[in-house]
């Protein structure tokens, strides 16, 4: 395990990985990439960028491919899973385009080999694009069907040294019911893993959630779109829900 970098004055972290869904690419386009959207998205990046943060991305590719949903109307579901690799390979590649736009040098890595398109995943060489504050984007999942993108982010977390997750999505946090179905429902603005685990709250798949349960990584679930909350984050904030190993949980508003 590589050292953990310092903090920055002005920051809570220094290292972070930032996971986003697919659909969060697609804007409200519900599907495809939204130009607008990854536009926004890249200038959120720049912004944190520029006060020394060091950024690792990990993509869905759900606004391309929904493996899971494939597999289940009959595909097989390893063959629906290489496909939702290869998707977010195509997400990495536009968000690395707009990026450099923005005049940040990225590298898109990708845990299938694709050399002309993408460096394969090495850990210690994408630390070291980190330390040269390169943006890293993680693309094609773990390489191997059955896990999402929730425990690729996971699993690189672990493999980076990173601070914290950033699990930045289109909802404002997590709540302790179903908002659309409770109006009584409360969201969290902090709660810990095994208070998640005992309220089966649903923070990502199992598989991930473990890993980070186990390891002491925290999570923080927030809305990427509202513009400023990405910095908000990274200050530490409260923006969206804090899961971690700390016991008590805590509701916005009490």
């Amino acid at each position: 395990m590589s050292e953990k970098p310092s903090k920055l004055s002005g920051t809570k972290y220094r290292r972070i990985l930032l996971k986003l869904s697919g659909e969060v690419l697609a804007g409200d386009d519900k599907t495809g990439i939204n130009v607008a959207t990854i536009k926004s998205l890249a200038e959120q990046i720049l912004e944190i960028h520029r006060m020394g943060v060091e950024i690792a991305l990990v993509i869905g590719g759900g606004n391309i491919f929904r493996g899971m949903k494939a597999a289940s109307e009959g595909m097989d579901r390893a063959t629906a899973d290489y496909m939702g690799m290869m998707a977010t390979i195509i997400n990495g590649l536009a968000l690395m385009d707009f990026l450099e736009q923005e005049g940040l040098v990225s590298r898109l890595q990708s845990a299938i080999e694709i050399k002309s398109i993408a460096e394969s995943f090495i850990r210690r060489k994408a630390i070291r694009h980190l330390e040269k504050k390169r943006i890293v984007i993680l693309s094609g999942g773990t390489g191997n069907p059955y896990f999402t993108t929730d425990t690729t982010a996971a699993l690189r977390a672990l493999e980076l040294s990173v601070d914290i997750i950033f699990k930045a999505t289109r909802v404002d946090g997590i709540y302790d019911d179903d908002p659309e179905k409770n109006k009584n429902a409360k969201r969290y603005q902090r709660v810990s893993f095994m208070e998640a685990l005992q309220k089966q709250l649903k923070i990502m798949d199992s598989t991930a959630f473990s890993l980070c349960m186990d390891n002491e990584m925290p999570i923080q679930v927030f809305d990427i779109r509202k513009e400023g909350n990405l910095k908000m984050a990274v200050q530490g904030d409260a923006v969206g829900t804090l899961v971690s190993k700390s016991e008590g949980a805590i509701y916005y508003g009490s």
